[in-house]
């Protein structure tokens, strides 16, 4: 039967018809944006899927770049360390040879000091004696020192 309406007066069942010819089209436009919105969400999975994607590319690029680098770096400290172990090789050798010679230098003064020691003691000209080709001992004065002087003869010396 009829119902009365807003303003008092009786209507039809019509408005019912209304009502679910309304609600019909609210539930339209509720499956639109329903729709719509996974629409919206796949499109953003998407992108969230792509951004992922060059992110891992991004990543196994630099893995790639940081593996090269790493190699480069163990050659060079494979170099670095057989340049290290050959100077080391010549120091070693240097040092020997340095210990050596100062080994040299310091038998070398001591025979230096040794000489002056005898020097300052004794006249060194005095202490040797220089002998001739037949073993007759000369003096200081005709020694191989004065050998240098030239000798001269005249031939009034051969007269006599």
């Amino acid at each position: 039967m009829a119902s009365p309406g807003p303003g008092g007066a009786y209507s039809s069942g019509s408005s019912s018809l209304q009502n679910s010819a309304s609600g019909s089209e609210g539930d339209h436009v509720m499956e639109l944006r329903k729709r719509k919105r996974m629409q919206s969400n796949r499109e953003s999975a998407r992108r969230s899927r792509m951004r992922k994607q060059q992110h891992l590319e991004g990543l196994s690029a630099q893995v790639d770049q940081l593996k090269k680098e790493n190699n480069q770096i163990t050659t060079n400290i494979g170099i670095t360390t057989q340049m290290y172990l050959k100077v080391e090789s010549e120091n070693e050798i240097l040092r020997v040879q340095m210990a050596e010679l100062s080994n040299r230098l310091q038998s070398l003064n001591e025979i230096i000091n040794y000489i002056n020691s005898t020097n300052n003691n004794h006249n060194l000209f005095q202490e040797i004696h220089y002998f001739n080709d037949c073993g007759f001992m000369e003096d200081t004065w005709n020694s191989p020192l004065s050998i240098n002087q030239s000798i001269m003869a005249s031939a009034d010396m051969l007269m006599y």
